[in-house]
């Protein structure tokens, strides 16, 4: 795909996702908000994303994903929001702004993350597919909000501060942190389409890989880019005392790991879905982000 045509598929997709989350939280009242305020604050919209593009490639019509895609942006927002709290990352600048806690307060910002946890699984239940469809989608997106999935990440990445972390230690927070949420974005494009189990194995393994290489990736931006370009602070993993992928190897090395992982993440596409070129041409965008 060439990257005209990319970017412009990518750009359809997030005004479609953004169209649809305007949408949400629209009442009067300081919760919604502070919700909203976090909801719309821009980002790359790489997860809701993915759940349109593998509901395509699965054969499917992605306009049904709607519902998940915005699901999983609710989730994702809400984990920010409380990865930014004083009490876990203490950060005070995400996507350019300030973070939910400056703007609103600890408490406010706390109640705000929860509420969107909650509504993200309302905004699913609202999705027109089948209901076993539904209950699939709704096991899936558990398992990467629980305790096996973001929640755990975040409490073994807060553990682990101040600690000399292993690196299978590490790997496993970011599967968790990070990895578990991109997993269930692409099953739950699978999902919508009414996929194979194949598709979603393939899904899986697509992600898993993906989830890596965004997380090497992040660690190298943190360390070599500037708070302008990432919008968010840079350094922050050295000032929190934090172990990363660069604690153990060399900015070469740590470039390919992120080669290597983005090649695994195509590889997983192949003779498995309908057409998969964006999704491979996603990869390799993400494998070439600056931000």
């Amino acid at each position: 795909m060439q990257p005209q045509e990319f970017e412009r598929e990518y750009d359809s997709c997030r005004e479609m996702i953004e169209e649809q989350l305007r949408l949400y939280f629209t009442e009067d009242g300081v919760l919604n908000q502070a919700m909203r305020y976090s909801l719309l604050a821009g980002g790359k919209r790489i997860r809701p994303i993915i759940v349109l593009q593998f509901c395509k490639a699965a054969g499917g019509d992605m306009t049904a994903a709607l519902p998940a895609a915005c699901a999983v942006e609710m989730l994702h927002t809400y984990s920010l929001i409380h990865d930014d709290l004083p009490c876990m990352d203490n950060d005070s600048l995400r996507r350019g702004k300030p973070t939910n806690h400056i703007v609103y307060g600890e408490c406010l910002a706390t109640l705000a993350g929860d509420a969107l946890q909650a509504e993200a699984f309302g905004t699913l239940l609202k999705s027109e597919l089948s209901a076993a469809a539904v209950v699939k989608m709704g096991r899936i997106l558990t398992q990467a909000a629980g305790a096996s999935g973001i929640c755990q990440g975040q409490a073994l990445d807060m553990l682990g501060e101040e600690k000399k972390l292993s690196l299978d230690e590490l790997t496993a927070i970011h599967h968790h942190k990070t990895s578990a949420l991109l997993i269930a974005a692409a099953q739950l494009g699978v999902a919508a389409a009414g996929g194979s189990d194949s598709q979603l194995r393939a899904a899986e393994d697509y992600a898993h890989h993906l989830g890596l290489a965004f997380q090497v990736q992040d660690d190298i931006l943190d360390f070599a880019g500037t708070t302008e370009v990432l919008g968010k602070p840079a350094g922050s993993d050295k000032t929190n005392h934090k172990t990363t992928f660069l604690t153990f190897m060399n900015l070469h090395d740590a470039r390919h790991i992120v080669g290597d992982q983005t090649h695994y993440a195509i590889a997983a596409l192949h003779n498995n879905f309908v057409n998969t070129t964006f999704l491979e041409a996603l990869a390799i965008n993400l494998e070439e982000r600056k931000c």
